[in-house]
C-alpha cells in the first residue's frame, strides 16, 4: 500500500507543479490533490489494520502515508475554501522537519528511501518559504521542482517497488541522490531564466484611439 500511496504522490506532484506555472487550473489541481490525499489516507489507515503490531518499520511507513495524504488533503482545502495558505505554510514546515528525521530514521536499512525522503522535505520547506514567509518569486521554482522531480522521486521508485524491484545497494541511492539534485539544479535555473524574461519583456504601449491624440 505505501507503493500505491507513492504512485498517487508521482501524479500529484506533477498536477500540482503545472498548477503552479500557470499550465493547468489551480482549481482542478486542488480538486486532484483532495482525492488524493484522502485515498492515501484510507490506504494508511487500512495499512495499519491489516498489518498489525509491525513495530517500528510499520509506523515509520504509516506516517509517510500519513503526511503525504494530510498534506494534499490540506493543499486542496486551502484552495477551495479560500483558507489564506500561512497556515498550510506552517504546516509544510512541520511536515519538512518529520521528513528529515524519517530520512535519518530510514538512511542504515534503505539508503534510496532517505534519499527520496531529503528530496520531498526540501519540497516541502519551499512551500514553507513561500506561504509561510510570503515569499512568493518562489513559485516558478516551486512550480518546476515539482514538475521535474515527481516522477524520479515517487513515479518510478513506486513502480520499482510493486514489481518488487527495490533497490537497497547504497550505490543506487547515491545515484538517485545525484539525479535528484541536478533535477533540482536544473529547476532553478529554469526558474531564474523564467523571471529574467519576464523582467526583461517590455512593457506594452497602449495605442490611442483613432482621432486621439498620444501624449
Amino acid at each position: 500500500m505505501a507503493h500505491i500511496c507513492l504512485l498517487l504522490s508521482g501524479a500529484a506532484l506533477l498536477i500540482n507543479g503545472l498548477a503552479a506555472l500557470k499550465l493547468l487550473p489551480r482549481r482542478d489541481a486542488a480538486v486532484i490533490s483532495l482525492v488524493i490525499g484522502s485515498i492515501q489516507l484510507a490506504l494508511g489507515i487500512t495499512y495499519l489494520g491489516i498489518t498489525g503490531d509491525g513495530g517500528l518499520h510499520l509506523l515509520l511507513g504509516a506516517s509517510g502515508m500519513f503526511l503525504f495524504g494530510l498534506t494534499y488533503v490540506y493543499v486542496g482545502l486551502d484552495f477551495l475554501l479560500g483558507l489564506g495558505s500561512r497556515v498550510l505554510g506552517w504546516f509544510c514546515g512541520m511536515v519538512g522537519l518529520c521528513g528529515l528525521l524519517l530520512a535519518a530514521a530510514w538512511s542504515g536499512e534503505d539508503p534510496l528511501l532517505a534519499v527520496l525522503w531529503l528530496c520531498w522535505t526540501y519540497l516541502w520547506l519551499l512551500f514553507y518559504l513561500q506561504l509561510a514567509l510570503g515569499m512568493e518569486h518562489l513559485t516558478p521554482l516551486i512550480g518546476w521542482s515539482l514538475v521535474l522531480t515527481s516522477q524520479a522521486s515517487a513515479t518510478v521508485p513506486a513502480f520499482m517497488g510493486l514489481t518488487g524491484r527495490w533497490p537497497g545497494e547504497p550505490e543506487i541511492a547515491a545515484g538517485a541522490a545525484v539525479s535528484l539534485l541536478a533535477l533540482l539544479l536544473v529547476a532553478g535555473g529554469l526558474a531564474w531564466r523564467g523571471r529574467h524574461q519576464t523582467a526583461a519583456r517590455p512593457a506594452a504601449v497602449e495605442s490611442p484611439l483613432p482621432g486621439e491624440l498620444k501624449v
